[in-house]
C-alpha cells in the first residue's frame, strides 16, 4: 500500500492511495482523522487492506491539496554517505569500510512537488536522489529478519550545499537546511518491495537524466544499514534512515560541467515501485 500525507486547509490528512484516488485512513479505521498518522498504523496494515477489499469507503473528494512530507516528523533523520561503489569513485574518496552516518533535521523536512528555498545566492547546490527507509517497530541488535521492522520504503533527495557541507570536517550544515530533504510523494509499505536490493534509481534534472542506477549497486545493503545503525541506536517507529546516492551528483563531474542548482530548476526522483519524487527551486 501506498501511504500519503496531504495537507489540507492547514491540516494534515493521511490517506492511502487506491487507483489513483485518495482513501482517508481514519475513514477506514473509524478513528479521528487529526489523530491519526503513520507510526500509529504500523501493526493495522493488514487491516486497512482488508477494509479496502471490502470497498465499503468512499475517495477523497477534494481538489485542492499539498502534499506533506511523506514521512512526518521522523524522531531520527539517518543519512548514510557514500553507500555506492560509483559515487565514491566519482568524488575521489576511499571506500568507507563502516557505514559513514550523519543526520538531517525535521526542519529539513518537504513535500512532494514542494519548491525548496535557496537560502542564499551562489551556494553550491546538489542533488542526491535516495532510497529511504521508515521504521515500523522499536529495533535494537536487529541481526537477522530485518525486514519486520521496516515499514516501509520512500523516495528522498538529499539536497547538499557542498561548500557549507566541507567548510569544515562535519557534513550537518551544508545537509540540513530547511527544505533540504524533500521526501514522497508515499510511504510503500515493506511487503510490496520484493528486494530493496534491485530497485532502478534514477535523477532527472530539467529534463536531463543526472542518475542511472540501482540499489544492487550499494556498499552497505538495508540489511546490513538497519543491523548496524541499530547496534548503536535504537530506533523507534517512524525514525528514518537515508541510504545514500549513486553517481551522477554535480560534485563528481569535470568543473566544466558543473552546472550546481539554481532557482527555476526542476528535479525528479524516481525509484522503481516507489514512484516520482518531484521538486523545484526558487
Amino acid at each position: 500500500m501506498k501511504f500519503s500525507r496531504l495537507r489540507i486547509d492547514g491540516k494534515i490528512l493521511l490517506v492511502v492511495e487506491e487507483k489513483g484516488e485518495f482513501v482517508p485512513v481514519a475513514d477506514l479505521l473509524n478513528e479521528d482523522r487529526n489523530s491519526i498518522d503513520l507510526i500509529n498504523v504500523f501493526d493495522r496494515v493488514t487491516q486497512i487492506r482488508e477494509e479496502l477489499k471490502k470497498g465499503n469507503h468512499s475517495h477523497l473528494d477534494v481538489k485542492k491539496f499539498d502534499y506533506a512530507p511523506a514521512v512526518g516528523k521522523p524522531g531520527k533523520i539517518i543519512c548514510v554517505g557514500l553507500n555506492y561503489r560509483s559515487h565514491v569513485e566519482e568524488t575521489e574518496k576511499k571506500i568507507p569500510e563502516h557505514p559513514v552516518l550523519f543526520s538531517k533535521f525535521s526542519d529539513a523536512l518537504a513535500g512532494h512537488l514542494e519548491s525548496i528555498n535557496i537560502p542564499e545566492l551562489g551556494l553550491k547546490m546538489d542533488y542526491e536522489g535516495e532510497l529511504g527507509i521508515m521504521i515500523g517497530k522499536t529495533a535494537r541488535n536487529v541481526n537477522e529478519d530485518f525486514k519486520e521492522y521496516i515499514f516501509g520504503y520512500f523516495i528522498g533527495n538529499d539536497i547538499s550545499s557542498r561548500e557549507l557541507q566541507y567548510r569544515t570536517t562535519q557534513y550537518l550544515l551544508g545537509k540540513s537546511l530547511e527544505g533540504f530533504y524533500p521526501n514522497g510523494p508515499s510511504v510503500v509499505t515493506g511487503d510490496e518491495i520484493k528486494d530493496p536490493q534491485n530497485l532502478r534509481i534514477e535523477t532527472i534534472v530539467n529534463g536531463e537524466v543526472r542518475q542511472n542506477s540501482n540499489t544492487s549497486n550499494m556498499i552497505f545493503s538495508v540489511e546490513k544499514l538497519v543491523s548496524y545503525i541499530s547496534h548503536y541506536f535504537t530506533l523507534y517507529p517512524g525514525d528514518v534512515i537515508s541510504t545514500g546516492t549513486p553517481d551522477g551528483v554535480v560534485l563528481g563531474m569535470k568543473d566544466k560541467d558543473k552546472h550546481w542548482l539554481k532557482a527555476g530548476d526542476t528535479v525528479e526522483v524516481s525509484i522503481e515501485g516507489l514512484g516520482t519524487l518531484k521538486s523545484t527551486f526558487k
